[in-house]
């Protein structure tokens, strides 16, 4: 155990089992088998031995995937799904799934789930936060992320969540590892032009008219009773024509599946519907292949997680993670 928390540092020795403000700049790789990591914190890099290492990136952790490319870490193309989020009258949703129950003041900001299938694509709701924000999350200079979170209250008033279509790796630009993540990349830079950094928004009437869906909804300031876009996003926005974020067919589906789930939510298809871009983060585009034991091709390397490519969401990184934790404590047997 001490031998896993000791770190080379040029003035000493550093015995530390958790540190902050650290970034990954390295691997140690010898007889393809993991030696140890090179951190960068207060303006100095020291080297952390270690002969097994999790990698629980995130999937907006780019620097780290395109070291370990060059590193020579096996990676592979991965799908995953992108669109818009949209944003509504929590009232709205509330009065969908639970109607004029009298008890439904004591269940709370109501959620939903929807999905459909268009032209062989899924589209589903994907992150849905009730009484929750839309936000800016970017986190590249030039290239604008939106997402959407939920106080612990979930009494914003404004419900909303990501509607994604699935995204093939027939529609990355090459056969590279990772031109997913150069897809993602150009999506977000059209967005980011949009509105130079800020929220590019709008409605969902303006949206759709685009593609003949009716007539262009003129009143951008109308809204539905008690919804203020104001109130609903965090962070400045702008109304912008979105329709120019992604390709003509994802854009047909996203509207073909908006009139779908009008058909399940009265009102979820209004053209009052205030509508963000683009979110592009709902799963890594690549996947950093691993063995039956977790390992990458570099032995004590264990990718895992979201970042990495083998979890969807919260809940299933954690038993990923889980199951790492297990093949090493069976590697280790601490307590024999």
């Amino acid at each position: 155990y001490q031998r896993l928390l000791k770190c080379r540092v040029s003035d000493g020795i550093m015995n530390e089992a958790v540190v902050d403000n650290t970034k990954l700049t390295d691997i140690i790789v010898a007889n393809n088998a993991i030696q140890g990591v090179t951190l960068f914190s207060d303006n100095k890099s020291f080297d952390f031995e270690t002969d097994a290492l999790l990698l629980c990136i995130g999937h907006s952790a780019r620097d780290t995937v395109n070291m370990l490319y060059e590193k020579g870490v096996f990676m592979q193309q991965k799908p995953f799904a992108a669109g818009l989020r949209v944003m509504h009258p929590q009232k709205l949703i509330d009065k969908a799934q639970y109607g004029d129950a009298l008890y439904a003041k004591y269940l709370g900001a109501a959620p939903y789930k929807l999905t459909a299938e268009f032209e062989g694509r899924g589209i589903f709701s994907f992150c849905m936060c009730p009484g929750g924000y839309v936000v800016n999350s970017s986190s590249e200079n030039g290239r604008t992320v939106v997402n959407g979170m939920s106080d612990h209250g979930r009494d914003s008033g404004f419900a909303n969540s990501a509607i994604v279509v699935s995204i093939p790796v027939s529609d990355y630009p090459g056969d590279d590892p990772l031109a997913g993540i150069s897809f993602q990349e150009d999506l977000e830079k059209r967005a980011f032009e949009l509105a130079k950094g800020k929220i590019p928004v709008q409605r969902y009437g303006d949206f759709k008219s685009v593609y003949g869906f009716g007539e262009p909804f003129k009143c951008r300031d109308e809204s539905f009773e008690g919804f203020d876009p104001d109130e609903g996003v965090k962070g400045e926005f702008e109304y912008k024509d979105l329709t120019g974020i992604f390709k003509e067919n994802i854009n047909r589906i996203f509207i073909n599946g908006m009139e779908r789930f009008g058909q399940i939510i009265t009102g979820f298809n209004d053209d009052r519907v205030l509508l963000a871009g683009g979110e592009s983060r709902t799963s890594s585009p690549v996947r950093i292949t691993r063995d039956d034991l977790m390992n990458s091709n570099i032995s004590g390397l264990m990718p895992i997680g979201e970042g990495a490519g083998y979890a969807g969401g919260i809940t299933s990184a954690a038993i990923d993670g889980i199951k790492a934790a297990e093949q090493i404590i069976g590697r280790y047997k601490p307590f024999n």
